[in-house]
């Protein structure tokens, strides 16, 4: 495990960035796409309706998300349009869906035929560190093997932050010497 203690008390000095483990997610997260249209707007209420209506497992999303039977028939008859309240649902519905459906897609990807994927690790910003208090830190690249990035999906996709946090440190400890410094980083990025 890194040893991220020194990292404790990031931004004393005015280093800004965040947990490896976030931005691996936050990656992950961007390449996941869908319905462009507002969820707010009636064409992206309509969009949303027709995708999550067409399955169980939708109708399942659908109430998972704490939305009545009978507020869908009115939905979906044109009685009455959601709350913004209910649309919030709606979208939050869509979505936990679209991330279910498109993870296997992601792993196949991200695994780029078993040769996995190389991502590029930028440091922490250290442009408000005075002189005397900043680190050499390089942007840094390794290459993520394909079961690596399968636990990686897995965790993003029910939000376990330890086990993205595991999948992390086992990243960096790749890095070889000086690892721990990139426990937490301003981006990370990856091309697939």
């Amino acid at each position: 495990m890194a040893d991220d203690s020194r990292w404790v008390d990031l931004g004393t000095f005015g280093a800004d960035g965040v947990h490896g483990a976030n931005a691996i997610g936050a990656g992950i997260e961007r390449m996941v796409t869908g319905i462009a249209s507002s969820p707010d707007s009636r064409r992206g209420v309509n969009a949303r309706l027709n995708y999550l209506t067409k399955s169980a497992a939708g109708r399942q999303a659908i109430m998972d998300a704490g939305i009545s039977r009978r507020a869908l028939a009115a939905w979906t008859a044109g009685k009455r349009s959601p709350s913004p309240k209910n649309r919030a649902r709606l979208d939050a519905a869509y979505w936990a869906l679209r991330r279910e459906r498109v993870a296997s897609h992601l792993k196949q990807r991200l695994a780029n035929g078993g040769r996995g994927t190389r991502i590029e690790i930028d440091p922490v910003d250290q442009s408000g560190v005075p002189l005397k208090h900043r680190r050499h830190l390089s942007i840094r690249s390794t290459t993520v093997r394909p079961r690596v990035w399968e636990a990686a999906v897995d965790a993003w996709l029910t939000g376990d932050l330890d086990a993205m946090t595991d999948v992390w440190e086992g990243v960096i400890q790749d890095l070889d010497s000086g690892y721990d410094a990139y426990t937490f980083v301003s981006s990370v990025g990856w091309a697939s």
